[in-house]
């Protein structure tokens, strides 16, 4: 008995190992943006030189898109005080509700702007196979399609 409970123990043991060195081992540039963009050099295929000239543009779009994502992050806090202020005292500003449904649909369009910005200038890099799989990799870039295949 004990020689089975030490066998599954020490089974046990070296698979969790085994597990943790594979992901560690795997994912170590995911926090880069290098190895964020990974994916897209080997599932396009993408030549050193087409690749170096997306990172270059992810790079450039990054402070912007970090910003704009900030502010999203604000709009959220700022929503949830609003409901929180709504449920505890049953009282509705509508004007600043109108302002704050205003600023929202302004900042969506930003990041909708800068996003489909920064996916046509990558999808320019590549040939036209390269762009037609990439355009249908990134699911936010769908309607951008039709304007790419002309």
């Amino acid at each position: 008995m004990k020689r089975m409970l030490l066998t599954l123990l020490l089974g046990l043991a070296t698979g969790t190992a085994v597990h943790y060195a594979y992901f560690d081992y795997h994912h170590r540039d995911a926090d880069t943006l290098e190895g964020k963009l990974a994916w897209i050099r080997t599932e396009l295929k993408l030549s050193d030189a087409q690749f170096a000239r997306i990172r270059d543009l992810h790079q450039a779009s990054h402070p912007r898109l970090q910003h704009m994502a900030a502010q999203v992050a604000q709009m959220h806090a700022e929503f949830a005080e609003f409901e929180r202020t709504r449920r505890t005292s049953d009282r509705v500003d509508f004007l600043e509700f109108a302002r704050f449904v205003e600023n929202r649909r302004e900042l969506n369009r930003e990041c909708l702007d800068s996003t489909r910005q920064l996916v046509l200038a990558s999808a320019e890099v590549m040939t036209p196979e390269q762009r037609e799989r990439y355009i249908r990799l990134v699911a936010t870039a769908e309607p951008l399609m039709g304007a790419l295949m002309n």
